[in-house]
């Protein structure tokens, strides 16, 4: 589950942080008329055959399936009649049934594959409320860290697990007018506050309570942890942790980079996610100040299995997966994705599955890329920033009801 550190999945719930920008529009297939399915006020899902999408025919499809199999094994969890976001599409858990009943074996051809979509899916250019198709994509990576179950001297760096005084609070179920919203905090003199921030906890605000999860040898390391919401720890004897994101403070999220940009200490153009650590590694001494800027803090726990675990609940699969809004993306659904990754000249469309979200992954066309794990996907996750659109697969059962004019 990225926004640059300016603005990492996974995404804390993934995200990276990136520079706050004008997209500027592709030049490729800017969908135009009709008025299409409104979505609310940020959204609408303008209907198209396949043929449309740029580059279909030339995709392994084969290396998504994967991903849609785990989102089926959770789709098929659910209730039947359980409505999945976003509420406007009237969606529910037994629209997929007839799609993720028919899955090709996991060993099938691309042709069986990319007939097995076409058959069972519909797509629908995604735009916002201005008719744009184009938006920003950044990228998100599992991070590797060094840590030791318990404190040692080279390893004083607490991860904490989800205290027992976090609460969190539905608005919505306190008045009809009031937004469907969810605030953290905890309660002190019997009223309800904001959580400690990042600096009051690494100040010490939990310690003692048996919190501590994991420690890790480096706080800047801890730092991009949080960002990136998930990540494997090696510990002194060589075995290895799968850590991931457990719930969050409730602060908003501040991208560091922002103030690198704003104080001249790296530039805007060549800004990444490796830059930032470098700056904060090199600089000690101002590098706590900064990162306590951030006010939001992750809360963490140890996975068993595969993993990172993204927000839908099953293990993300490295350049399939994507972090998404699933205020305007249903988790769980296919989408053909064109954009450009760092070590590719043009765009070009591929399958992905939206399994993720992220803090700062907000808006009609927006997503976070997941890369996989360590520094070779550090390496493109951190320079991962490019305008690019994406195209949203319905079942047909979502697709019909949707055509009809009374829908």
């Amino acid at each position: 589950m990225g926004f640059l550190l300016v603005g990492l999945a996974a995404c804390d719930e993934p995200q990276t942080e990136q520079p706050e920008e004008t997209v500027t529009p592709t030049e490729y297939l800017t969908p135009t008329p009709p008025p299409g399915i409104d979505l609310g006020s940020q959204a609408r899902l303008l209907p198209l055959d396949f043929d449309d999408l740029p580059g279909w025919s030339e995709d392994r499809q084969t290396e998504a399936l994967p991903a849609l199999i785990r989102s089926c094994e959770r789709l098929n969890t659910l209730p039947l009649e359980r409505v999945m976001e976003p509420e406007a599409l009237a969606m529910t858990a037994g629209d997929w049934r007839e799609a993720c009943g028919d899955l090709p074996a996991s060993d099938a051809g691309v042709d069986t594959v990319r007939a097995y979509f076409e058959s069972h899916f519909r797509p629908f250019a995604v735009v916002d409320e201005g008719g744009q198709s184009d938006g920003l994509f950044t990228g998100y990576y599992e991070a590797e860290v060094r840590a030791s179950l318990v404190p040692l001297a080279e390893y004083d760096v607490p991860l904490y697990q989800p205290p027992q005084d976090r609460v969190t609070v539905d608005l919505s179920a306190f008045g009809a007018d009031l937004p469907k919203q969810t605030l953290v905090g905890r309660v002190a003199q019997g009223r309800l506050v904001p959580y400690y921030s990042r600096a009051e906890i690494n100040a010490g605000q939990l310690s003692g309570q048996g919190l501590e999860l994991i420690w890790l040898d480096d706080p800047v390391d801890a730092f991009f942890l949080s960002v990136q919401g998930s990540g494997v720890a090696t510990l002194p004897d060589g075995s290895e942790l799968r850590l991931g994101y457990a719930a969050s403070n409730g602060r908003e999220f501040y991208a560091i980079g922002r103030a690198l940009i704003e104080s001249g200490e790296l530039p805007r153009d060549s800004l990444s996610m490796q830059g930032i650590r470098d700056w904060l590694r090199a600089n000690p001494d101002r590098a706590s100040e900064l990162m306590a800027r951030n006010d939001r803090y992750i809360f963490f726990r140890i996975v068993n299995g595969e993993g990172p675990i993204g927000t839908q609940g099953v293990a993300l699969t490295p350049r399939r997966s994507l972090a998404v809004d699933r205020s305007v993306i249903p988790l769980g659904a296919p989408l053909w994705l064109v954009v450009a990754t760092p070590d590719e000249s043009e765009p070009r469309g591929r399958l992905m599955v939206a399994q993720d979200t992220g803090s700062a992954i907000k808006g009609a066309v927006r997503g976070d890329f997941f890369f996989g794990s360590g520094e070779p996907a550090l390496a493109e996750a951190g320079r991962m920033k490019a305008t690019g659109k994406y195209w949203l697969l319905l079942p047909q059962a979502v697709a019909q009801r949707l055509s009809r004019p009374d829908s």
